[in-house]
């Protein structure tokens, strides 16, 4: 949790001055309207691996209504500067669907996804098209600026192969030869405690925004254009990312109340993105190259349980200080810890790079409270995302050492879990979505 493993991406252009947020103050205090959301916490990270960056120069995130690119080598949304809210959304291919209307429908969400994260509306708009039709676009984003919307898809493992009604597995789509061996069917962990209704997928698409309404308007309208083809199988709503955009910004506190994501890689940092994010040529089949994988978890905190914790208990549990959010022996947060000074146990003495071999994950999670769980208690916690070169060489050890002993596990459980293969970017209009898996 304690994040020493968070990073955001690369830069958004800024738009001019009628991106500006005119609705920031009204959608704040909205928040996420009926999902039980409260808003102002940050995330708390379950796994964490990655090292503090001394760029002297880094990344700025841009203004909360500006655009983020859709088009480029990488996919937004992985390296991006992490904005506010989150709507996740994991999708499956209906039984009827074929391998060209799905290919149809990846082709008409890339217009849909540039558009909206253009700030604009979907196809003939909300209010412009044929009275007698039902509007191209919801149109509950109207008037609002693009927020740093950012959506991002991945394809799942059943997406390549399913089992089938005699249990042996189905190749729908002719894609079981292009299936990643890094795109493993994750393992259960130790104290996995895994509700199938909130783990796997076909297909995912993170969208990510400043305005929790642009974020919920982003999926809305793909499930909308997918109906009959796709249904969404799950859906994970989330505000409060879990650490700053940039090394020197403000490093939040997660539900813990704790700071998380102290150390981070920078997403101006080519280098280690080479080396930890971005697959590369040889890594695996040639469309994976320049994409990432995905592990999204959904661990429940128990919010009761720790809030009755010590204050010392607390700290032993991160091997930081909850005030300065300190690693133990050293004055300020961002100092590099000395894993020796702090309990064998703790959540920074297992998650650091120092203890794993170098090993560091990109980490993007957002908090969560989704009401109670019908016994009084906060169903609240972290959704987990975290983007890597290799799923079986970052997430899997390092969640194998951190279930094995992490001291948080006390006070936490993973209770969703699923894992994604996301592509590089569409690098011009024109390109689609899944077109180098599909081609």
């Amino acid at each position: 949790m304690d994040a020493e493993n968070e990073q955001q991406n690369g830069t958004p252009a800024a738009t001019d001055a009628a991106a500006t947020r005119g609705a920031v103050s009204r959608r704040a205090v909205i928040g996420w309207a009926g999902a039980g959301v409260a808003l102002g916490a940050a995330a708390v990270g379950s796994v964490a691996a990655a090292t503090r960056q001394d760029d002297p120069d880094p990344a700025p995130a841009a203004p909360a209504g500006a655009e983020v690119p859709f088009y480029g080598e990488h996919q937004s949304g992985i390296s991006t500067p992490v904005q506010d809210r989150l709507h996740f959304a994991a999708f499956d291919v209906s039984e009827k669907a074929t391998r060209e209307s799905l290919v149809k429908l990846l082709k008409e969400w890339t217009k849909a996804a540039a558009a909206m994260t253009g700030g604009r509306e979907v196809g003939t708009g909300a209010a412009t098209g044929l009275p007698e039709a039902p509007p191209d676009d919801t149109g509950e984003a109207l008037g609002l600026p693009a927020s740093r919307l950012t959506l991002t898809i991945g394809f799942g493992p059943s997406l390549f192969e399913k089992p089938g009604p005699d249990g042996q597995p189905v190749d729908r789509f002719g894609l079981r030869a292009k299936r990643p061996e890094a795109l493993v069917d994750l393992p259960n962990f130790k104290g996995d405690k895994l509700d199938p209704t909130r783990s796997g997928g076909d297909i995912c698409v993170q969208a990510c925004a400043d305005d929790p309404q642009v974020a919920v308007h982003a999926i809305r309208n793909l499930a909308r254009i997918g109906m009959g083809t796709v249904n969404i199988r799950w859906s994970q709503l989330g505000f409060g990312k879990t650490s700053s955009t940039t090394p020197d910004a403000q490093t939040p506190r997660n539900l813990m109340g704790f700071k998380d994501g102290t150390h981070n890689i920078a997403g101006n940092d080519t280098a280690k993105l080479a080396d930890h994010v971005w697959a590369a040529p040889g890594d695996g089949p040639e469309w994976m190259t320049g994409g990432s994988y995905l592990v999204a978890r959904r661990i429940r905190m128990h919010i009761e349980t720790w809030d009755r914790a010590s204050l010392k208990d607390q700290e032993d549990t991160f091997g930081r200080t909850k005030g300065e959010g300190a690693p133990y022996g050293k004055p300020k947060e961002h100092d590099a810890p000395d894993l020796k000074a702090m309990p064998a146990t703790s959540h920074v003495a297992l998650a650091h790079p120092d203890a794993n071999d170098g090993l560091m994950i990109l980490r993007r999670g957002f908090s969560f409270t989704d009401g109670t769980d019908g016994l009084g208690r906060l169903d609240a916690g972290l959704f987990f995302l975290a983007y890597q070169r290799d799923t079986r060489k970052a997430f899997v050890p390092l969640q194998n050492r951190l279930a094995a002993s992490d001291k948080l596990n006390e006070y936490i459980q993973h209770v969703g879990s699923a894992h994604f293969a996301c592509p590089a970017g569409v690098r011009k209009p024109g390109e689609w979505w899944g077109q180098a898996l599909f081609g």
